[in-house]
């Protein structure tokens, strides 16, 4: 690497001393030192000319040195555009230098969760390895719960043995790689472009375009305006077999054609929504088949959205065929399938053939488990827990490709009382709560939900703007481009619970 180093130099001095009679080759963001086609010269000059790093003098980048722990932090404070805070002493017994550049960065990173208190130095000066690198990466984003949870996860890199479910997660969500394809190097100096195209990586993961929506209506009454949906599943009852597949439970016909026709004015391609159970896979793949596509060519639909619940591992074959014949029968016609994410409060669940599904369907919507656990007599029920998402995201990365997955979100609330579950809840009715005097509302920071508390001891948990883009965010780097509303008449668009503006 120095003979390398030593040789890009010693052309550019030569380029620059004839200059009259040859160009100077471009380098990016004006580093002397880096040139055009170096594997890193495009995040170096994107983070450049986003102001989030900068070079060690104003032509050179230090192309090839390590990144010290005190300049990371200050990188990545500014990437999250934290409000700097300078307390008058340090809390680290190297860090009490307030005229030292990193001193601010320091603790800033520290009250924003990127660093801990676990010693009571930092060693600013020393150079960060790629394993601390990761950790930092992953506890900035707000996901070192997670990661502490995710420690049996498998990773490739066979020297990891420490910090693993953070490296793991880094891995995950595309912001490292590996040295080679069994190694990570966790003790080598991360380079500063190592560490600027990482955390390029991250700033494209949090600056990904808004995703498609769509979504599940049952009456048009208090709908939400459906402009920018792709798709909205009009619900058209209940597939079940009893002696014989037939559809149950169909709404009545002026009120589906309602649904069809907003969303159709709105630009929204209509689908017939249906639910079943495992019952339906006793009947002849071909017969139901022919049934659904019937019922999408009678009702006007431009396509299905089949919801085949909670399968078990013995009738993933089963519901494949069925889903093939179908994709058969429906022609040119969208397909939309429902499945239960691949881990089901906490447990690893294998109901579906994921890869074969994803490649019949124009969308593999996936469905999430809320928690419903009892912790110190107070419910805990977060719908789509951020770890749960996270899970089958990783679960799904190598069956799956992002951009035909679409992730569900629940729009409703769950309600408790006590440790015994009422039910749902609707967006109007959380609003009500919100709006008396005696509710109090929080966010968990664990399951990225929000929840309140009613003056009657009632307890809500539900998604609210922030639960939604913390959701989104996460899917993005997997890369799922696209999300399911549960219930398209309660989606709220009010202050204190704005679903929508998650997804924006």
């Amino acid at each position: 690497m120095k003979k390398r180093l030593q040789g890009i130099l010693a052309c550019a001095l030569l380029c620059a001393l004839l200059a009259a009679a040859l160009p100077a080759p471009a380098s990016a963001a004006d580093f002397a030192d880096v040139p055009a086609t170096h594997w890193a010269a495009e995040a170096i000059d994107r983070a450049a000319e986003l102001g989030i790093i900068r070079g060690q003098s104003a032509s050179r980048f230090g192309l090839g040195q390590p990144m010290t722990r005190g300049a990371f932090v200050t990188v990545l404070c500014r990437l999250f555009g934290w409000e700097m805070i300078t307390p008058e002493q340090g809390s680290y017994t190297d860090n009490q230098d307030k005229d030292a550049g990193y001193y601010s960065a320091v603790e800033t990173a520290r009250a924003h969760g990127a660093i801990t208190d676990q010693t009571d130095t930092f060693r600013p000066r020393d150079a960060i390895t790629r394993e601390e690198l990761a950790v930092m990466l992953v506890r900035a984003m707000g996901y070192g719960t997670i990661a502490g949870l995710a420690q049996d996860l498998p990773i490739p890199f066979q020297d990891v043995t420490t910090n693993v479910g953070y490296v793991a997660m880094a891995y995950e969500l595309g912001l490292i790689k590996g040295t080679s394809g069994s190694k990570f190097s966790p003790d080598s100096p991360a380079t500063r472009e190592q560490a600027t195209v990482m955390l390029m990586r991250l700033y494209d993961g949090y600056h990904t375009a808004a995703p498609e929506r769509i979504g599940i209506a049952d009456a048009a009454e208090e709908l939400t305006d459906l402009t920018g949906y792709e798709a909205v599943a009009v619900n058209g009852g209940r597939l079940i077999h009893a002696g014989g597949t037939r559809l149950t439970g169909q709404p009545e016909a002026e009120a589906a054609d309602a649904l069809r026709e907003a969303a159709e004015a709105a630009g929204a391609a209509p689908l017939l929504y249906l639910t079943a159970t495992s019952s339906v896979l006793r009947g002849d793949p071909e017969d139901t088949a022919r049934l659904l596509a019937q019922a999408v060519e009678d009702g006007g639909y431009q396509g299905l959205f089949l919801d085949v619940e909670k399968l078990q591992s013995g009738q993933k074959k089963e519901y494949t065929e069925l889903a093939a014949a179908v994709r058969q029968a429906l022609g040119d016609k969208t397909l939309y399938l429902m499945a239960e994410a691949p881990v089901w409060q906490g447990t690893a669940y294998d109901g579906y053939d994921y890869g074969a599904l994803a490649e019949l369907a124009d969308r593999l919507v996936i469905r999430v488990a809320p928690y419903e656990r009892e912790t110190a007599e107070f419910p805990v029920a977060p719908m789509e827990p951020l770890e749960e998402v996270y899970y089958a995201l990783a679960e799904l990365r190598e069956q799956v490709d992002g951009s035909k997955l679409s992730l569900l979100l629940t729009t409703t609330g769950s309600a408790w009382n006590g440790s015994r579950s009422t039910g749902e809840i609707s967006a109007a009715e959380i609003k009500a709560l919100l709006d008396a005097p005696k509710t109090q509302s929080y966010y968990a920071d664990r399951y990225a939900c929000a929840y309140l508390t009613a003056e009657d001891g009632a307890a809500v948990w539900y998604l609210d703007g922030r639960a939604a883009r913390e959701r989104v965010r996460m899917a993005a780097f997997f890369g799922v481009d696209q999300v399911c509303l549960s219930d398209l008449a309660s989606v709220a668009d009010y202050d204190n619970y704005s679903l929508l503006s998650g997804l924006n």
